[in-house]
């Protein structure tokens, strides 16, 4: 199990993007959160295996259709176990 922070900036708010990012991390048996930030950018925290977590970050960079995907900042960490579910959450 391992946990990832990631920051992805561009054209993601507005375009459902946090809904997209929801359906993959559930389809993925993945944990945790997807907001929106003040500054543009939206924030995700999920755990599961390296290689479902490598799986969303690669459809999060294709987006939903009317997304523009710039960046993806990652970083890796030790999972938690703080999370049931993966669900998104109003603005943080």
């Amino acid at each position: 199990m391992r946990r990832a922070h990631l920051f992805v900036s561009g054209k993601v708010q507005g375009v459902f993007y946090r809904s997209f990012a929801s359906e993959i991390a559930k389809g993925l048996g993945l944990k945790g959160f997807v907001r929106n930030l003040s500054d543009g950018r939206v924030e995700i925290i999920v755990e599961g295996t390296t290689d479902n977590i490598v799986g969303l970050v690669k459809e999060l960079r294709k987006g939903p259709k009317y997304a523009r995907v710039d960046d993806i900042e990652m970083q890796w960490g030790e999972p938690t176990k703080e999370f049931e579910v993966f669900e998104v959450r109003h603005r943080g």
